[in-house]
């Protein structure tokens, strides 16, 4: 008898964390990893939840591969995000990307892309993210490129961080 009280605690509690809807009230206990096999893409997650995490060309085809062309561009997609900390029921996103060459140094390195919209988004808009990256000068044919592409809640200590190194093509 004590199991069976025990495991209708847990399950009262479960569905009381996982009512977001209006009361304020939600638990984001969201932390796990996602890999890429085609690009190599590793991505972490913690506080937050997502759905999908892909890396697509210009075209939005998926890469099958890490090797890009001078010239092209490349996006890490991130759909179904869910838990943000919302404020008057919007949420408030940051991206951040980094590109280093192999060396450490940067070629690329934005803080938040999202820092001029300061009246937030509505949670919908916010659950589909893009971070896209333009391969090209000072980058050079042959050479190795680490991205990091890092969104986060403004609001609590979520975040999803994606790393890929990628190699330009000759």
């Amino acid at each position: 008898m004590k199991s069976i009280s025990t495991l209708a605690i847990i399950l009262v509690f479960a569905a009381a964390c996982s009512n977001s809807g209006g009361s304020g009230f939600s638990v984001g206990f969201s932390k796990g990893v996602k890999a890429d096999l085609s690009t190599g893409a590793k991505t972490a997650y913690s506080g937050f939840a997502v759905e999908n995490v892909y890396v697509v060309d210009a075209e939005d085809n998926q890469l099958r591969d890490n090797e890009l062309s001078l010239e092209s561009k490349f996006s890490i997609v991130y759909e179904g995000i869910e838990n943000y900390t919302l404020k008057e029921g919007k949420a408030f996103p940051g991206l951040s990307i980094e590109v280093t060459d192999a060396s450490g140094a940067f070629i690329l390195n934005e803080a938040d892309l999202f820092s001029s919209y300061t009246e937030g988004f509505d949670p919908e808009a916010a659950s589909v993210l893009r971070g896209s990256i333009t391969v090209g000068n000072p980058m050079q044919a042959g050479n190795s490129y680490l991205c990091k592409v890092r969104v986060f809640d403004k609001n609590s200590d979520s975040e999803i961080v994606t790393e890929m190194s990628f190699k330009v093509k000759e």
